[in-house]
């Protein structure tokens, strides 16, 4: 049953309903393999085993008598931990939290349990999912299955880790600074960012808290593109109070084969240099669309000062994070920002987490405009292919951040730059998807980023299912079979 592991949440959800097997067969399968495998890699923290068992025993039930809630009817799931589950610890990787149980699933939750997932455990997160690394006092570290040695990514690094190893069926992650797409191209599987707003993150927030933050978007991840589909679309939708007066109404994918697609190429930046290999990668997945007959152009750019734009992002990403903060630490902030003796260069970056409302609603009329240059942008091209961040997954360094870099080939740079490359989707509330492209040099995967207009979703994750066919898939590492 080995294969069963690597399979599609949806191949599982076949399986299930022509009976082949049942769901409290698969539910043991897959906690058999949490059980072998996760004491070498820790991303399922929390576990939910008697009630899954329960829930998988009722979808039995259910199929015996034609009852099936939806496509994914018994599977078996994981969710990031900072998604809250009734009756589960929500912590995000934070010990004030640590006694926090939930009382309520998130909406997003209660939208995939109707189309039939069983939710069996929670996945690891950096404290208060800031960090392309996944480890916290309460849950420790989690490892990347290519490698033990290095990291999964962050913030979703849980979710990603425990796909790749085959100890779940689907997940779901979070991404403010690329915390789908790094952990997704760190462990070699699929991930969606979607449009902002699109679907409704209730419930997956600190404590209390019920607004949408800015930036912020929830979304999932998988082993294949068709079901980064379905889950997308099973947790899309307005929301109760947007819901009677909106409803959910996607374009599909406009083009039945790569031949139709016009693509544009950001191979790299001086803001962000990445490997030699990524770019090659990238020029694998541009060459494919070529060899299908679809236009392909590197040169092709919104009408938007790059840096410009990137500047903007951080101003924005700065304050919305800033605002996470609990009253005595950004009081802390603000003491240091006062004080006579703190250097300039921080005081820059203390004036942008405690932006006044002017700052942000200035910041804010730039991002704006900023998506109206992507709009007409994306009237011209479909999608625009680029990094994910700037290397494959590197060593775990807890370290101070200040202390952090990266090898990008043989060159140190900065521990964040990667976040140029996460940032464009995040700031103009695009849909982007990444995609594997195989192991290369050391071992590791890398994968590519597809991004697209927004509300593009079913265009970006489309391309991304043509691509799976013409040979991008999910690759098992090695060691878990």
């Amino acid at each position: 049953m080995t294969e069963m592991a690597f399979q599609s949440a949806l191949q599982l959800g076949a399986a299930i309903r022509n009976k082949s097997i049942s769901a409290a067969e698969m539910l043991e399968y897959f906690i058999e393999r949490v059980e072998r495998f996760n004491p070498d890699i820790n991303s399922v923290v929390v576990k939910d085993y008697e009630r899954a068992r329960e829930q998988a025993r009722a979808a039995d039930a259910a199929l015996a008598r034609d009852d099936i809630r939806g496509p994914l009817h018994g599977v078996p799931t994981t969710l990031k931990e900072s998604y809250d589950v009734a009756g589960l610890i929500t912590t995000r990787g934070n010990t004030v939290w640590k006694d926090n149980r939930a009382t309520e699933d998130a909406l997003s939750v209660k939208r995939l349990k109707q189309a039939g997932v069983n939710i069996f455990g929670k996945t690891n997160v950096p404290l208060n999912l800031a960090d392309m690394q996944s480890y916290n006092d309460i849950y420790g570290t989690t490892n990347n299955p290519w490698d033990l040695s290095r990291g999964p990514g962050g913030s979703s690094g849980g979710s990603a880790a425990t796909l790749a190893a085959g100890m779940t069926g689907l997940e779901s992650g979070s991404d403010i600074g690329g915390s789908i797409r790094n952990p997704a191209h760190f462990c070699g599987v699929f991930g969606h960012k979607p449009t902002w707003g699109l679907l409704p993150p209730r419930g997956h927030a600190a404590p209390g808290v019920l607004a949408q933050s800015d930036l912020t978007v929830i979304g999932p991840l998988a082993r294949s593109a068709a079901d980064l589909e379905v889950a997308t679309l099973a947790m899309a939708g307005p929301d109760e109070i947007q819901a009677a007066g909106l409803q959910l109404s996607l374009q599909p994918c406009p083009h039945p084969t790569l031949r139709g697609f016009r693509v544009a190429v950001w191979l790299n930046d001086d803001n962000a240099p990445v490997t030699e290999e990524t770019r090659k990668r990238i020029e694998a997945v541009a060459q494919a669309v070529r060899d299908a007959g679809g236009t392909v152009d590197y040169d092709a750019r919104p009408d938007i000062d790059i840096n410009a734009a990137h500047d903007n992002y951080n101003s924005l990403l700065s304050a919305v994070m800033a605002s996470r903060n609990p009253e005595e630490e950004y009081k802390r902030l603000q003491d240091r920002l006062a004080a006579s003796n703190t250097p300039d260069e921080v005081k820059a970056a203390l004036r942008r987490q405690l932006a006044t409302f002017r700052d942000y609603a200035l910041a804010n009329e730039t991002r704006t405009q900023s998506r109206w240059a992507w709009h007409e942008f994306f009237k011209s091209w479909d999608v625009i292919l680029m990094p994910v961040t700037t290397t494959p997954a590197f060593e775990h360094d807890h370290g101070p951040w200040h202390e952090r870099s990266l090898q990008v080939d043989n060159e140190t740079r900065g521990y964040g730059e990667g976040v140029f490359w996460s940032g464009h989707a995040i700031n103009n509330y695009l849909p982007s998807t990444v995609i594997p492209t195989g192991t290369v040099g050391e071992g590791l995967p890398i994968g590519v980023q597809i991004m697209g207009p927004e509300y593009g979703d079913l265009k970006t994750i489309g391309m991304a299912k043509l691509l799976e066919a013409s040979g991008f898939s999910f690759v098992a590492p090695p060691g878990f079979e």
